[in-house]
């Protein structure tokens, strides 16, 4: 049986680490050890944050609805309590949103609130 040698491939799967490397500090964009181990975490990386994101921006948006609610007089969680109570559904992006742009619409979902809290 012939001797079969993979430089072809092993130059091509090296050719395609060291291209996603290219930009990073040091030894890591050269070296193809420290490339590869790089390339790794990177996509570890990325993979949580874009997990990661979803995450923040639902604590901004739950930020912004407080602060809206505090100009109010009602917490966040008696205003989310109180829109539950009467069936209103919106979701925290809107909400946001309404509490930047429109203040006005967002005062009325929070007598809205205050109406079904003190049923």
């Amino acid at each position: 049986m012939a001797r079969v040698k993979g430089s072809v491939q092993t130059r091509a799967r090296r050719k395609k680490i060291l291209k996603r490397a290219s930009g990073y500090f040091g030894s890591k964009h050269l070296l193809y050890r420290t490339a590869k181990e790089q390339v790794m975490h990177s996509l570890r990386y990325a993979y949580n944050d874009r997990r990661n994101v979803k995450r923040d921006y639902r604590k901004l948006w739950i930020r912004r609805i407080n602060a809206a609610c505090r100009m109010c007089d009602i917490s966040y969680s008696r205003f989310m309590n109180g829109l539950n109570l009467a069936g209103v559904e919106v979701n925290r992006k809107m909400l946001s949103e309404l509490a930047i742009n429109d203040f006005d619409a967002f005062k009325s979902l929070v007598d809205v609130a205050k109406k079904s809290l003190n049923k």
